[in-house]
C-alpha cells in the first residue's frame, strides 16, 4: 500500500532485453517514490534508462520484474483495457513532440481525453488553466498556426484538465529554444505549486532539472542519486 501522501511508487523495477552475452539491462532494480504535489526531475545521459523508466511509470511498457503503484493501483496487474482507461483518467502525458491532433483546434485537443470518457470538462477549472497558461486567444487555432511554445502549453493544458494523479513529461523542452524552454519549465513548476499537481519530468539538461523540487539521477539503468532542492 502507498503512504497517504505518496502518489507514485516504483519497487525493484527491471527491464531486460535479450539474454546471455546479448543481455541489456535497460532498468536494473530501480525503486523510487513521488509525493503528492512534488515536481521531480529524472536526469541522465542518453541511454541511461530514464525514458524506459518513464514508460514503466506510465504503463506504456511492462517491466520484466517489479511493480508500479499509482494511487494504490498496481498498474502492471491491470488488463490492457482497464489500463488504457486508467491512463486516460489518472496519468497525464506531455511529450517533446506535443502529440497534438493537427485537424483539431487547441480547445478540441485539450478536451479530447475527457470527451473520450464520455464526460464533460470542469469548465471553471479549464478556464483557470487556460488563463494560467495564457492560451485564451488560441483556443480556436489549429496546431499548425501555433508556435512550438504555444503547442507545448496546449499539451500541458490537455494533461491538466482531466485532473490526473500524476503528469509524466518526457523531455518537454526538447524541441524548444532556450527562452521558450525556460518559460515551459517555469509553467510546469508553477503548475505543481498552483494546482498541487504531481509531475515527473525526464530531462538530460541539468539546468532545467535544477528547477525541480527533487532530482533523481539514473545511470546504467540504476538510481545513482536522489536530491531535494533546498531553496
Amino acid at each position: 500500500m502507498l503512504q497517504n501522501n505518496v502518489v507514485l511508487k516504483a519497487s525493484h523495477l527491471k527491464k531486460y532485453y535479450g539474454r546471455g552475452e546479448s543481455l541489456v539491462k535497460a532498468l536494473d532494480d530501480v525503486s523510487l517514490s513521488v509525493s503528492r504535489g512534488m515536481f521531480a526531475a529524472v536526469v541522465g545521459t542518453s541511454g541511461s534508462g530514464k525514458s524506459t523508466l518513464l514508460n514503466m511509470l506510465g504503463g506504456l511498457d511492462v517491466p520484466t520484474e517489479g511493480t508500479v503503484c499509482v494511487e494504490n493501483n498496481e498498474i502492471e496487474k491491470m488488463s490492457e483495457e482497464n489500463l488504457t482507461v486508467f491512463r486516460r483518467k489518472r496519468i497525464g502525458f506531455i511529450f517533446q513532440n506535443y502529440n497534438l491532433i493537427p485537424y483539431l483546434t487547441a480547445y478540441e485537443n485539450i478536451v479530447l481525453p475527457i470527451r473520450l470518457d464520455g464526460k464533460s470538462e470542469d469548465r471553471k477549472f479549464m478556464q483557470e488553466v487556460i488563463e494560467f497558461l495564457e492560451l485564451e486567444t488560441k483556443m480556436q487555432k489549429y496546431p499548425s498556426h501555433l508556435s512550438g511554445g504555444q503547442q507545448q502549453r496546449v499539451a500541458i493544458a490537455r494533461a491538466l484538465v482531466s485532473k490526473p494523479a500524476i503528469i509524466l513529461a518526457d523531455e518537454p523542452t526538447g524541441n524548444l529554444d532556450s527562452r521558450t524552454s525556460d518559460a515551459v519549465v517555469k509553467l510546469l513548476k508553477m503548475t505543481s505549486e498552483t494546482f498541487a499537481q504531481t509531475i515527473v519530468m525526464i530531462t538530460h539538461n541539468p539546468d532545467i532539472a535544477a528547477r525541480a523540487d527533487v532530482q533523481i539521477r539514473i545511470e546504467d539503468g540504476k538510481v545513482a542519486g536522489q536530491g531535494r532542492d533546498e531553496d
